[in-house]
């Protein structure tokens, strides 16, 4: 027996052995029912951020606080793909600065993108956005772009419109994140039929490394959707299809597998090496994770306890996916959640520690 088994299933079983005892109690219907966690979060009935007139949410899934109180976020220009999205308005700035009020501070990048998909603030300010689609005259897409705080573009990655799997090229970027030494991680490929893999960059974008392919082994991929990093300098990766979160040192070795959180969306790890994970797809199809209740888990990232969800208040959702895709916390545990199906910013304000 290895020592990633003895944590995995520690892990598992905490959480396994806390809904059965709320079971017993009369405060859960099931094992997987979620609900033998605290939920010390209020659900916003409206939608957060007051846009401009005219102006709607549309598909969301790029979120990330930026301190202060404020929130970076990047909508599909009020639509998700083809018509009605940044496919065809050009026009309309799909990145926002939200302020704790959700007044606009700022915002940008019209004409740049196609499908907003993954964000990160790094330890700069500089914000990082993720482009997973490729537009229909094959010009836009497939890139990772960095903006100053302003929104001057500081750099891209990929080529604009081009599939493919060599160095510089992607397949669907999902998710970007920059370690504090400035080394640059992309988490590449939304489909399973694509390859799917973890690309390393130095802080100039030139390549160091990559690792992972299509399957569910160790180092193996079923969309590795999102990426955070804890206070050690571990990369978590929400290796979606698979139903779980993988954790590697910056060189890509495989340390441990985590299943307690769902199945992951996003990931976040705030200052105090609490994680949140936004799972959006569970239930929703008979190979989507059956018998867990989709919503946003919160744990510790040092050792995976989970100790709070915020269950998705739909029981049945008509697609495939429900509730929040993307996710982050602020200095007071309120949660910003990005939701496709519900095209929405939505707030959870913390009521309870």
């Amino acid at each position: 027996m290895t020592n990633n088994f003895f944590q995995n299933t520690l892990a598992a079983a905490f959480v396994l052995s806390t809904l059965m005892a709320c079971t017993s109690n009369g405060m859960s219907h099931g094992v997987m029912s979620g609900s033998g966690l605290s939920n010390p979060w209020e659900r916003g009935e409206n939608a957060f951020g007051m846009l401009p007139e005219g102006r709607r949410w549309g598909a969301a899934s790029a979120i990330h606080y930026a301190g202060n109180g404020r929130v970076w976020v990047a909508d599909r220009c009020g639509g998700n793909r083809g018509a009605g999205s940044c496919e065809d308005r050009r026009d309309v700035d799909p990145i926002m600065l939200l302020a704790s009020d959700g007044t606009v501070l700022r915002s940008f990048g019209a004409g740049v993108f196609v499908w907003p998909h993954g964000m990160f603030v790094d330890h700069d300010e500089n914000l990082w956005v993720t482009d997973a689609a490729v537009s229909s005259d094959g010009k836009r897409g497939n890139q990772v772009h960095k903006f100053s705080p302003e929104g001057e573009r500081l750099m891209s990655l990929g080529i604009a419109g081009v599939q493919g799997t060599g160095r510089y090229f992607f397949n669907a970027p999902n998710d970007v994140l920059v370690a504090p030494n400035g080394d640059i991680f992309i988490a590449d490929g939304h489909n399973a039929s694509t390859p799917n893999r973890i690309l390393k960059y130095n802080s100039e974008g030139t390549f160091l490394k990559e690792w992972g392919s299509v399957g569910a082994e160790d180092g193996e991929f079923r969309v590795p959707h999102a990426l955070a990093m804890d206070s050690q300098g571990r990369l978590f990766v929400a290796d979606r299809g698979n139903s779980r979160i993988q954790i590697f040192d910056q060189e890509g070795t495989h340390l441990m597998t985590w299943t307690q959180f769902g199945r992951p969306s996003d990931v976040y790890i705030d200052a105090q090496d609490m994680l949140y994970a936004a799972d959006s797809e569970s239930n929703t199809g008979p190979d989507r994770n059956p018998g867990w209740l989709r919503g946003i888990y919160a744990g510790s990232a040092r050792d995976g306890f989970v100790t709070a969800l915020t269950p998705d208040p739909v029981t049945n959702p008509e697609g495939t996916t429900s509730h929040a895709e993307g996710v982050t916390v602020d200095e007071d545990g309120n949660l910003y959640a990005a939701e496709v199906a519900e095209t929405a910013i939505r707030k959870f304000t913390r009521v309870r520690p």
